[in-house]
């Protein structure tokens, strides 16, 4: 029984954090989104944030360390509004773009260490079907359109991407999901 004039507290359950993950061009976008949907969560795309944060003073040279640091900073901003998003009983759907399998370890001690129900999807395509989609996205700058993504940079990112081991995928609980090809 409640005092008077207090409103009963609603018993609610602390959503799970949904990390998605995948090389470039495997789909994260549109299943994040698709999961947000089902869920009632709220999709967080590093992509897009940066896109509207960080391009306007985006370098001429030195791109990579430019790119490198502010990833990190607003990927730490995101954990933290994930975290404010999870505490108000919204489900977070984060896509950070972790390719390295030390990026995804940190943040998986992360979450961990802030007692964060976690799982992880680990999208996966075949390089051929990633590279027409990736092409098909830039001539289409659709609703998944974040950036356009030049050939070059393309193989970049598709070589830079980590796959997860088997230990790796045990241990953090990773569904795997086929996009197609």
């Amino acid at each position: 029984m409640s005092a008077v004039g207090q409103a009963p507290q609603p018993d609610r359950t602390v959503p799970t954090v949904h990390l998605i993950e995948g090389p470039v061009g495997a789909g994260k976008s549109t299943y994040a989104g698709e999961l947000a949907a089902r869920t009632g969560g709220v999709h967080v795309a590093l992509d897009a944030w940066f896109v509207r944060l960080f391009s306007p003073d985006r370098p001429a040279t030195d791109v990579m360390a430019w790119y490198l640091a502010r990833k990190q900073r607003l990927n730490d901003h995101i954990w933290h509004h994930a975290l404010a998003l999870r505490a108000a009983g919204v489900t977070p759907i984060l896509e950070l773009g972790l390719v390295q399998r030390q990026m995804r370890l940190d943040f998986y001690r992360r979450a961990q260490d802030a007692g964060v129900d976690l799982q992880v999807h680990l999208l996966e395509a075949s390089r051929a079907l990633r590279r027409a989609r990736v092409a098909q996205r830039n001539a289409d700058q659709g609703p998944t359109f974040a950036m356009a993504v030049p050939d070059a940079i393309f193989e970049l990112a598709s070589d830079a991407w980590e796959e997860p081991d088997a230990q790796e995928r045990a241990a953090h609980r990773m569904i795997r999901v086929s996009t197609g090809g």
